[in-house]
């Protein structure tokens, strides 16, 4: 793939505004709804952020090959399309780490209402993510990564029990 001149090539400062217009946002307005009864709000802000920030990471990683071929764009600054290796994949994948471990603690301090759902959200990107981590960059670069049907039932029932047993 050559990096064309042209292409939608995402500054650090335009990556920042179009995770949090495109995904923080949906956090935060969830959270708003799911923090009505309660006074946490303010303290889950952060983490609320972060696990609207490490979908669409992901959303990103999972999305490379079309991105760049249909829409000309790649998002991650400071990565060039053409050098991209497992390294750079890398880099990014422990950024998107962080943003997981810490919208986890947040999820953990939601109440029980609102946190099946956004466990079950939080545990699909997370095992889709953990798919792509084990894939070297060259077939990411080649096919877009899911998780199928039944895997997803799967997790639906495991994060269902761990929701009702207070596990999370």
């Amino acid at each position: 793939m050559d990096l064309c001149p042209n292409s939608k090539n995402y500054s650090q400062d335009k990556y920042r505004k179009y995770i949090y217009g495109s995904a923080e946002v949906v956090g935060l307005m969830c959270l708003k709804v799911f923090t009505h009864r309660e006074n946490n709000f303010d303290e889950l802000i952060p983490s609320a952020r972060k696990l609207g920030e490490a979908f669409q990471k992901v959303n990103f990683l999972r999305d490379i090959k079309s991105d760049f071929e249909d829409r000309d764009r790649f998002y991650f600054p400071g990565v060039n399309l053409d050098q991209f290796d497992n390294k750079s994949k890398k880099l990014i994948e422990n950024d998107i780490q962080a943003d997981f471990d810490l919208a986890l603690e947040g999820i953990r301090k939601l109440n029980k209402d609102a946190k099946l759902g956004v466990y079950l959200a939080y545990i699909y990107y997370q095992k889709l993510f953990d798919k792509i981590k084990r894939t070297d960059v060259s077939k990411i670069l080649k096919k877009r990564y899911r998780i199928s049907n039944f895997r997803k039932l799967l997790l639906l029932a495991e994060s269902y029990l761990k929701v009702k047993l207070g596990m999370i």
